[in-house]
């Protein structure tokens, strides 16, 4: 019998044209699994939690890698890496909120691997989940992370639905703030879902956080031009600033036209499955001033609504003073 520290045996597929891939990738449907950076699919059959028939390494897919400047905007290869993304002079001039995510994810090791596809679409961190016990999201009747006696400091505290598990991704919220478009390609042709409507929670779909079907494989993103040049304020506060998934993250965009907020994207991330866009916050602080005075005037507005669990009420405070930074920066 194999031991845990062998990889069990699959097939593996390194295609290095697109339409190869998508032709594996319908053929192959749920037995097989795309792999960008591996960051995320190593460690499922590392631990024999997910065991796919077939590997599809996309990485020779040179179409896939790059940004790229189009007439209203830019355009990100889903393989681009996220030290590419980070360190791009395009993307630092015009989009520093989204350099500055990336700039923050996991380690450098794992950011010059890791692309921005797999950020994106990386399942949920629950322990419970991924140690392979039998909650709703693995199939079961159950969420031990919803419990009194769990461990779930890290969990959702808005929008559960039997999974409590939270968006992992730190540059999903940025794009949502940058009302990014995700361009999501199959045998059958290409469809331009945007960034907000990417991502699923588990009301919607127990077993996936994203919109992509079996076959359909995320090849690029597009930013639009609208948020060139505004001003940003992205932070993630996580236990340690290396490694660290965030506890609470807040990407926000804003335009700001004699002296007033004339516009605003703020998201935050780590507070549900999905990133969270506030709303609420937004309509709030049209047409103030970014000063401690509209922070004051929206204190408590991004957390209301909140349920938190045993271990995680203190994401409410966490929410709302990042929300006070964000005006107050």
């Amino acid at each position: 019998m194999a031991g845990y520290d062998n990889m069990p045996d699959m097939e593996l597929y390194q295609p290095v044209q697109i339409d190869d891939a998508l032709a594996l990738a319908a053929r192959l449907a749920e037995r097989g699994w795309l792999v960008g950076g591996g960051q995320d699919t190593y460690g499922w059959i590392k631990d024999r939690a997910k065991r796919p028939e077939a590997l599809i390494d996309l990485n020779g897919i040179e179409s896939l890698r790059g940004i790229r400047e189009t007439e209203d905007g830019i355009e990100i290869g889903a393989l681009t890496t996220l030290t590419e993304l980070a360190t791009n002079p395009i993307v630092n001039e015009r989009y520093s909120l989204l350099s500055k995510a990336a700039s923050v994810v996991a380690s450098p090791q794992i950011r010059n691997a890791g692309t921005v596809g797999g950020n994106l679409v990386q399942d949920v961190r629950c322990w419970y989940y991924r140690r392979g016990l039998d909650c709703y999201r693995a199939g079961g009747n159950l969420c031990y992370a919803d419990t009194p006696e769990a461990q779930n400091r890290e969990h959702a505290i808005f929008e559960a639905s039997r999974c409590v598990a939270v968006t992992p991704s730190d540059t999903g919220p940025a794009l949502v703030a940058l009302e990014a478009q995700m361009v999501i390609t199959s045998a059958n042709g290409t469809r331009v879902v945007p960034a907000e409507s990417f991502f699923v929670g588990p009301e919607i779909n127990i077993v996936k956080t994203t919109v992509l079907r079996e076959g359909e494989i995320l090849t690029a993103v597009r930013i639009p031009a609208k948020w060139a040049n505004a001003e940003f304020y992205h932070e993630k506060v996580a236990d340690r600033n290396v490694w660290d998934f965030a506890l609470v993250s807040i990407a926000g965009a804003l335009r700001i036209e004699g002296g007033n907020i004339v516009e605003s994207s703020i998201v935050c991330g780590a507070v549900q499955c999905t990133p969270r866009r506030l709303t609420s916050v937004e309509r709030a602080i049209q047409g103030q001033p970014r000063n401690e005075a509209t922070a004051t005037l929206v204190a408590g507005m991004a957390s209301q609504g909140a349920s938190p669990l045993n271990q995680n009420g203190f994401k409410i405070p966490l929410m709302d003073n990042l929300v006070t930074k964000l005006l107050t920066a």
